[in-house]
């Protein structure tokens, strides 16, 4: 009899090895963008001034450096076979970012969500076996009868199996799969979040590297006008300027002060922003010297075109949310897994005795269980249906998400590409300003101390030297972050 028990157990195991699944048929829905990203087309490259070179003006320190190439991605080498490794070429920075893929507490976070993810799965994947359980009991009770107290014991030792369920409609496999793609969307979500740590740090570095050369432009600056101050009020004492000259240089004196008290301001809080994201109280003492700002290179190769259907099977956040969506219609198969029979598996094997030594001995008799136990739902009161419908629904919501993930990276990726194409012809338009304004400059201040023209046209030349040099400085910034959001929006490169 056990051994036609267990043939009967094993037969029903195989059945529910070949149940049906009520998992929709998965297909990707179509990317709801252009084949193609636009193409930018460059303008030609900004003319230089045919002008002598002036002297050096004020503030014209911080432009003496040979600039880096002027086009954004203009290095050889497809994108694709550009890392995180590759763009950050700059040794000091290539350090700060390997510190804080290590120390980052948010970073940290996501690595962890993916454990607990990963746990939860394989959890729910365990309800595709039966638990095997030891069970020995001794139980001895005492009880008073007609002709006096008896003393009764009955042992018992078995291996049970409990509530296995039989998988015929794929409940148990549907929620597994489930469980299966939200891990994997927490895994896709953690690599989301390294790559924008990865962007962070590189653009957080820059925008301190920035702060400190307007730091050093304001120094630069305010030395040169203390210099003018000093120069008009000796002109003031012997009575060759007049009062408001004097007034205007001083005036120019404290500007420049409060322009150098802010780029300290902006530095301190910019260098505070970039240690919270390394992660760490204090840098190595043995970092890299940090490289010139004007000479950093170009971060990416040339992009190729049609990029758009590698964008869909390689950006994280995209990937994520088709997780989501195998995920949600994963669920349908559990909701509609509701509507049939549950049939459940509840078996022993054992001896029993009335003294726990004789489990083991001849007296033990050989005991078995097999109670198979079968559940329809009759009546829920539209509970059921409601949860199939509900299920739907989410599915339908995560389509929407993931369309919309879609066209929101294709739109990123556009708009890097305009910006990466554009921003190395502005620097160029900005280096041909600097050297018309300090030409200008130049002749303002001759003009002034020859008595041929008033005060207030060399204030005007400095002030918009000045901000011309600012204005080269931003660019300068802005050509490197539009390379690493590109780099972001490409999903970390192409590797």
């Amino acid at each position: 009899m056990p051994q036609r028990t267990g043939t009967a157990v094993l037969g029903l195991l195989g059945m529910a090895a070949a149940g049906c699944s009520l998992i929709p048929h998965y297909e990707r829905p179509p990317a709801p963008v252009p084949s193609e990203y636009p193409r930018q087309e460059r303008a030609p490259a900004a003319s230089q001034s045919a002008a002598p070179k002036p002297e050096a003006g004020p503030g014209a320190g911080a432009e003496g450096a040979t600039p880096g190439p002027a086009g954004a991605i203009d290095s050889t080498g497809p994108a694709a076979e550009i890392g995180w490794r590759d763009i950050v070429a700059e040794p000091r920075l290539a350090r700060l970012v390997e510190i804080a893929l290590e120390e980052n507490r948010d970073l940290r976070a996501a690595a962890l969500k993916v454990e607990q993810s990963q746990a939860q799965f394989r959890r729910t994947r365990s309800g595709l076996f039966p638990s095997v359980d030891l069970q020995v009991t001794d139980v001895r009770q005492r009880a008073n009868t007609g002709f006096g107290a008896a003393t009764s014991t009955a042992a018992s030792v078995s291996v049970a199996s409990t509530a296995y369920e039989l998988d015929f409609f794929g409940r148990v496999r549907s929620s597994t799969e489930e469980a299966l793609q939200q891990y994997l969307e927490t895994d896709e979500a953690r690599r989301s979040a390294q790559i924008a740590l990865v962007a962070e740090v590189v653009t957080q570095y820059f925008s301190l590297r920035e702060a400190e050369e307007q730091l050093a432009l304001a120094r630069d600056t305010l030395a040169n006008v203390q210099e003018s101050y000093r120069l008009n009020a000796i002109e003031f004492d012997v009575g060759e300027i007049n009062e408001l000259d004097l007034r205007t240089a001083d005036g120019q004196v404290q500007s420049a002060r409060v322009n150098v008290l802010t780029y300290e301001r902006q530095t301190a809080q910019a260098n505070d922003q970039l240690m919270e994201l390394v992660g760490v109280p204090e840098l190595p003492a043995d970092l890299p010297a940090a490289t010139p700002f004007d000479q950093v290179p170009s971060l990416l190769a040339d992009v190729p075109a049609g990029l758009p259907a590698e964008l869909v099977e390689r950006r994280p956040d995209i990937l994520e949310a088709e997780h989501a969506l195998l995920a949600a219609n994963a669920d349908i198969g559990v909701a509609r897994a509701a509507f049939f029979p549950s049939i459940s598996l509840t078996g022993s094997v054992g001896r029993s005795s009335t003294e726990l030594s004789g489990l083991v001995g001849s007296t033990g008799a050989r005991v078995w269980s097999f109670a198979p136990q079968l559940s329809l739902p009759l009546f829920t009161a539209g509970a059921n249906r409601a949860n199939l419908d509900a299920a739907r629904a989410a599915k339908d919501i995560a389509v929407a998400n993931y369309e919309r993930t879609i066209q929101g990276a294709f739109r990123e990726v556009a708009d890097a590409l305009v910006a990466v194409s554009t921003y190395g012809d502005e620097i160029d338009t900005q280096r041909a300003a600097i050297d018309a304004q300090a030409r200008r400059f130049a002749l303002a201040d001759a003009r002034y101390r020859q008595g041929q023209d008033s005060y207030l046209t060399v204030l005007s030349a400095q002030q918009d030297l000045y901000s011309a040099q600012q204005a080269r400085l931003r660019a300068q910034f802005n050509r490197l972050s539009s390379q690493i959001s590109l780099y972001r929006a490409l999903g970390g490169g192409w590797q």
